[in-house]
Protein backbone atom coordinates (compact mmCIF):
# COMPACT_ATOMS: atom_id res chain seq x y z
CA UNK A 1 0.00 0.00 0.00
CA UNK A 2 1.29 3.63 -1.34
CA UNK A 3 0.36 6.29 0.92
CA UNK A 4 -0.13 9.57 -0.39
CA UNK A 5 -1.52 13.24 0.48
CA UNK A 6 -3.49 15.27 -2.34
CA UNK A 7 -0.02 17.10 -2.69
CA UNK A 8 1.34 13.86 -3.69
CA UNK A 9 -1.25 13.55 -6.25
CA UNK A 10 -0.57 16.50 -7.66
CA UNK A 11 3.26 16.60 -7.61
CA UNK A 12 4.46 12.95 -7.84
CA UNK A 13 1.56 11.98 -10.35
CA UNK A 14 4.64 10.30 -12.18
CA UNK A 15 5.69 8.59 -9.04
CA UNK A 16 2.49 7.17 -8.01
CA UNK A 17 2.16 6.01 -11.71
CA UNK A 18 5.59 4.53 -11.90
CA UNK A 19 4.68 2.59 -8.58
CA UNK A 20 1.18 1.32 -9.86
CA UNK A 21 3.04 -0.27 -13.30
CA UNK A 22 5.36 -1.87 -10.85
CA UNK A 23 2.97 -3.60 -8.89
CA UNK A 24 1.56 -2.00 -6.32
CA UNK A 25 -2.11 -2.92 -5.23
CA UNK A 26 -3.24 -0.44 -3.04
CA UNK A 27 -3.33 3.30 -2.67
CA UNK A 28 -4.21 4.88 0.66
CA UNK A 29 -5.74 8.91 -0.04
CA UNK A 30 -4.44 10.34 3.71
CA UNK A 31 -4.31 14.15 3.78
CA UNK A 32 -5.19 15.63 7.17
CA UNK A 33 -4.92 19.31 6.22
CA UNK A 34 -6.23 18.85 2.70
CA UNK A 35 -10.06 21.02 2.74
CA UNK A 36 -12.68 18.61 1.09
CA UNK A 37 -12.80 20.14 -2.53
CA UNK A 38 -9.21 19.28 -2.38
CA UNK A 39 -9.50 16.17 -1.42
CA UNK A 40 -11.92 15.20 -3.56
CA UNK A 41 -10.31 16.25 -6.42
CA UNK A 42 -7.22 14.51 -5.77
CA UNK A 43 -9.56 11.37 -4.69
CA UNK A 44 -11.20 11.06 -7.98
CA UNK A 45 -8.11 11.48 -9.89
CA UNK A 46 -7.08 8.68 -8.06
CA UNK A 47 -10.06 6.42 -8.57
CA UNK A 48 -8.96 6.95 -12.35
CA UNK A 49 -5.69 5.99 -12.37
CA UNK A 50 -5.94 2.82 -9.92
CA UNK A 51 -9.04 1.73 -12.12
CA UNK A 52 -6.66 1.95 -14.75
CA UNK A 53 -4.20 -0.17 -12.95
CA UNK A 54 -6.37 -2.48 -11.35
CA UNK A 55 -5.56 -1.49 -7.44
CA UNK A 56 -7.52 -0.50 -4.73
CA UNK A 57 -8.21 3.07 -3.75
CA UNK A 58 -8.54 3.14 0.37
CA UNK A 59 -9.65 6.74 1.60
CA UNK A 60 -8.58 7.85 4.88
CA UNK A 61 -10.56 8.48 7.36
CA UNK A 62 -13.09 10.77 5.27
CA UNK A 63 -15.84 8.39 4.58
CA UNK A 64 -18.17 11.01 2.51
CA UNK A 65 -14.83 11.38 -0.30
CA UNK A 66 -14.81 7.57 -0.70
CA UNK A 67 -18.42 7.48 -1.18
CA UNK A 68 -18.22 10.22 -3.72
CA UNK A 69 -15.52 8.60 -5.83
CA UNK A 70 -16.70 5.27 -5.37
CA UNK A 71 -13.26 4.58 -3.62
CA UNK A 72 -12.81 0.56 -2.55
CA UNK A 73 -12.64 1.53 0.95
CA UNK A 74 -12.20 3.54 3.64
CA UNK A 75 -9.16 3.73 6.51
CA UNK A 76 -10.10 4.93 10.07
CA UNK A 77 -7.20 6.65 12.24
CA UNK A 78 -7.56 4.97 15.89
CA UNK A 79 -9.61 7.96 16.83
CA UNK A 80 -11.93 8.04 13.86
CA UNK A 81 -15.30 6.35 13.52
CA UNK A 82 -16.03 3.45 14.93
CA UNK A 83 -15.86 0.33 12.80
CA UNK A 84 -19.90 -0.45 13.03
CA UNK A 85 -20.22 3.29 12.72
CA UNK A 86 -18.10 3.19 9.47
CA UNK A 87 -19.76 -0.28 8.01
CA UNK A 88 -23.74 0.97 8.46
CA UNK A 89 -22.38 4.11 6.37
CA UNK A 90 -20.16 2.14 3.77
CA UNK A 91 -21.88 -1.00 3.47
CA UNK A 92 -20.66 -4.65 3.10
CA UNK A 93 -18.74 -4.31 -0.03
CA UNK A 94 -16.00 -1.77 1.56
CA UNK A 95 -13.11 -2.56 2.79
CA UNK A 96 -12.82 -1.04 6.08
CA UNK A 97 -9.31 -0.64 7.74
CA UNK A 98 -8.02 0.39 11.00
CA UNK A 99 -4.88 1.80 12.44
CA UNK A 100 -3.39 0.77 15.27
CA UNK A 101 -0.07 0.92 17.54
CA UNK A 102 -0.33 -2.05 19.71
CA UNK A 103 -0.97 -5.72 19.08
CA UNK A 104 -4.01 -5.51 21.30
CA UNK A 105 -5.43 -2.64 19.42
CA UNK A 106 -4.32 -4.60 16.29
CA UNK A 107 -6.65 -7.92 17.83
CA UNK A 108 -9.44 -5.37 19.20
CA UNK A 109 -10.17 -3.67 15.50
CA UNK A 110 -10.20 -7.53 14.10
CA UNK A 111 -12.74 -8.48 16.31
CA UNK A 112 -14.62 -5.29 15.63
CA UNK A 113 -15.09 -5.97 12.26
CA UNK A 114 -12.20 -4.38 10.38
CA UNK A 115 -11.26 -6.14 7.19
CA UNK A 116 -7.50 -5.67 7.85
CA UNK A 117 -5.73 -3.56 10.36
CA UNK A 118 -2.58 -1.73 10.27
CA UNK A 119 -0.11 -1.95 13.07
CA UNK A 120 3.19 0.01 13.39
CA UNK A 121 5.49 1.64 13.38
CA UNK A 122 7.10 -1.43 13.43
CA UNK A 123 10.78 0.03 12.69
CA UNK A 124 11.52 4.22 13.86
CA UNK A 125 10.40 6.49 11.16
CA UNK A 126 10.02 10.22 11.62
CA UNK A 127 6.13 10.57 10.37
CA UNK A 128 5.38 7.94 13.20
CA UNK A 129 7.54 9.35 15.91
CA UNK A 130 4.59 10.94 17.51
CA UNK A 131 3.31 7.16 18.25
CA UNK A 132 6.47 6.14 20.62
CA UNK A 133 9.01 3.93 20.44
CA UNK A 134 8.82 1.34 17.65
CA UNK A 135 7.04 -2.04 18.22
CA UNK A 136 9.35 -4.33 16.86
CA UNK A 137 9.45 -7.60 14.51
CA UNK A 138 8.12 -9.67 17.36
CA UNK A 139 4.67 -7.50 17.59
CA UNK A 140 3.71 -9.16 14.56
CA UNK A 141 3.87 -12.78 16.15
CA UNK A 142 1.12 -11.71 18.04
CA UNK A 143 -1.27 -10.82 15.51
CA UNK A 144 -0.43 -13.77 13.00
CA UNK A 145 -4.04 -14.50 12.70
CA UNK A 146 -5.16 -11.22 11.62
CA UNK A 147 -4.63 -9.49 8.01
CA UNK A 148 -1.75 -6.96 9.72
CA UNK A 149 -0.33 -4.63 7.25
CA UNK A 150 3.26 -3.59 8.42
CA UNK A 151 4.11 0.29 8.40
CA UNK A 152 6.92 2.46 9.65
CA UNK A 153 10.43 2.23 8.60
CA UNK A 154 10.20 -0.33 5.94
CA UNK A 155 12.67 -0.90 3.47
CA UNK A 156 12.66 -4.31 0.87
CA UNK A 157 14.60 -6.22 3.41
CA UNK A 158 12.50 -5.01 6.44
CA UNK A 159 9.54 -6.17 3.90
CA UNK A 160 10.75 -9.96 3.87
CA UNK A 161 11.30 -9.97 7.37
CA UNK A 162 7.64 -8.33 8.51
CA UNK A 163 5.91 -10.61 5.79
CA UNK A 164 8.10 -13.79 7.11
CA UNK A 165 7.32 -12.93 10.81
CA UNK A 166 3.19 -12.93 9.31
CA UNK A 167 1.85 -9.42 7.98
CA UNK A 168 0.23 -9.60 4.97
CA UNK A 169 1.63 -6.63 3.46
CA UNK A 170 3.27 -3.54 3.94
CA UNK A 171 2.25 0.53 3.67
CA UNK A 172 5.34 2.74 2.82
CA UNK A 173 5.73 6.58 2.02
CA UNK A 174 8.96 7.81 1.35
CA UNK A 175 10.24 4.47 0.20
CA UNK A 176 8.61 4.47 -2.93
CA UNK A 177 7.79 8.38 -3.37
CA UNK A 178 11.72 9.83 -2.21
CA UNK A 179 13.28 6.81 -4.05
CA UNK A 180 15.34 8.24 -7.02
CA UNK A 181 13.15 5.30 -9.07
CA UNK A 182 10.10 4.92 -7.72
CA UNK A 183 8.86 2.13 -10.09
CA UNK A 184 12.21 0.07 -9.23
CA UNK A 185 11.49 1.06 -5.45
CA UNK A 186 8.05 -0.53 -5.76
CA UNK A 187 9.59 -3.58 -7.70
CA UNK A 188 12.01 -4.43 -5.22
CA UNK A 189 9.54 -4.18 -2.15
CA UNK A 190 6.92 -6.46 -3.88
CA UNK A 191 9.58 -8.91 -4.54
CA UNK A 192 10.71 -8.97 -1.33
CA UNK A 193 7.10 -9.93 -0.19
CA UNK A 194 6.91 -12.78 -2.13
CA UNK A 195 8.42 -14.87 0.59
CA UNK A 196 5.96 -16.87 2.42
CA UNK A 197 4.23 -15.63 6.03
CA UNK A 198 4.89 -17.43 9.11
CA UNK A 199 3.02 -20.79 9.24
CA UNK A 200 2.14 -20.36 5.55
CA UNK A 201 2.08 -23.77 3.04
CA UNK A 202 1.81 -23.71 -0.50
CA UNK A 203 4.37 -23.64 -3.65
Amino acid sequence: MLVVSAGDVRARAVAIDAALDAGVDAIQLRDRDAAGAALLVAAAALRATTRRHGARLLVNDRIDVALAVDADGVHLPAASFTIADARRLVGVSYLIGRSTHAAAEAVEAARAGADYVMLGPIFATPSKARYGAPLGIETLATTATIPVVAIGGITPERAALVRGAGACGVAVVRAILDAADPGAAAAALIAALAVPAAGATGR
